[in-house]
């Protein structure tokens, strides 16, 4: 187990009705201009755009709004929301949606504050001397942007993340209600994602992890149970509320304590949805079908445990490299029993763009720590991919 350090500052507010705790914790941290950053009219049909409203009239907050964000959140959306929130003189940004419009949200905070362009924070690993206060009311249950020290941001076919404690929002609000009347396709692109979340976890080099091996696996199984319970029932909200809360904890760093997570998987598929615009959910489900095959040829031990503990395969009756392929096939089923796509090919995804993604993912050195990965190996992935 390897030593770490853990911090996570954000406020939890989860349950029925617990948008109604918006007025005091916006009074709480002394906003004077309001930025609230969306996507679309459904913010409205659920009721939330009045609660902000009625919350900033009553507390005489200058509001301002933008329901412009859209899936893959580019940076010509937050250039123009950074200079409109230096102009009313913004100093708390407020999310409402899933992991686009908080990453929107927290690049914003990042640019406001600061002289240049807010772009640097991604590509030139400057920190900021500053960062506005973040909030958010999530209403799907995927990134767990919600609660994490990360933001992915699109510059045309480059995609790239930032990470600091100070982007972490000081709260999120979570009602699972919100999340009853997503359609099918968003509720398992987002179950595809907090899944992907904890196997980047899981896939450590670290041999003593129990704690947070235990903690995955008993992770992993929770969010299988209630993946069959919604699609039995899309309508059961207890389910919802538990992958809701799953994807909080499966991207809040708490399952880093002691071990270091790949993340090799994630880079390779932000090249994808950077290249075709693919949804980042369905992108990893074919990434990790295809990244676990071939991770059976070449480092098992991690996904033979993993095939073992959770899905049952027994140790005695098949070789490390057999369970890992196990491991593979029961992924891409369940994948498939959630109705998304495994391999490139069900995407109309071809070979023609593997050099320019492979060298575009190890700009800057080989990726992942399970395995590092060199643009060679990306390709490998991507062929096993189609």
């Amino acid at each position: 187990m390897i030593g770490f350090e853990y911090y996570n500052p954000a406020k939890i507010v989860f349950g029925e009705d617990s948008e109604k705790s918006l007025k005091d914790l916006l009074f709480s941290y002394k906003v004077t201009s309001l930025l609230l950053v969306y996507s679309g009219d459904f913010i409205k049909d659920l009721g939330i755009y009045d609660v902000i409203t009625d919350a900033v009239k009553e507390l005489d907050i200058k509001f301002s709004e933008s329901g412009e964000v859209v899936p893959n959140p580019s940076i010509e959306l937050v250039r123009k929301l950074v200079s409109q929130g230096k102009k009313d003189n913004v100093d708390f940004v407020l999310a409402v949606g899933g992991g686009s419009s908080i990453d929107t949200a927290k690049a914003v905070a990042l640019g406001i504050p600061y002289d240049g362009d807010v772009w640097d924070f991604f590509d030139k690993g400057i920190f900021p001397e500053k960062v506005l206060d973040i909030g958010v009311i999530a209403t799907t249950a995927s990134s767990g942007s919600e609660t994490s020290n990360a933001a992915i941001l699109s510059y045309g076919e480059w995609k790239k993340g930032f990470e600091d404690d100070r982007i972490i929002p000081r709260f999120a609000i979570m009602n699972p209600r919100f999340t009853a009347n997503l359609p099918h396709y968003q509720t398992s692109v987002g179950i595809a994602d907090v899944l992907a979340h904890l196997l980047e976890r899981y896939f450590s080099d670290e041999k003593h992890s129990d704690t947070t091996d235990y903690l995955i696996e008993g992770a992993v199984r929770a969010l299988y149970v209630n993946a069959e319970r919604l699609l039995e029932d899309p309508a059961d909200i207890n389910a919802r509320a538990e992958i809701q809360w799953l994807a909080s904890v499966a991207h809040n760093n708490f399952l880093d304590a002691g071990r270091r997570a790949d993340w090799g998987s994630h880079r390779i598929e932000h090249e994808l949805s950077a290249q075709y615009n693919i949804t980042h959910g369905e992108g990893m489900a074919v990434v990790f079908v295809a990244w676990t095959k071939y991770m059976a040829d070449v480092k098992p031990w991690r996904l033979a445990l993993l095939a073992s503990r959770v899905y049952g395969v027994d140790p005695y009756d098949f070789s490390e490299r057999q369970r890992a392929l196990i491991l593979s096939e029961e992924l891409r089923r369940f994948f498939k029993k959630l109705g998304l796509k495994t391999s490139l090919s069900e995407l109309g995804i071809g070979s023609e763009d593997f050099d320019v993604m492979a060298l575009r993912a190890t700009a800057g050195g080989n990726v992942g720590h399970y395995v590092s990965l060199d643009a060679d190996k990306i390709k490998e992935i991507l062929k096993t991919a189609l």
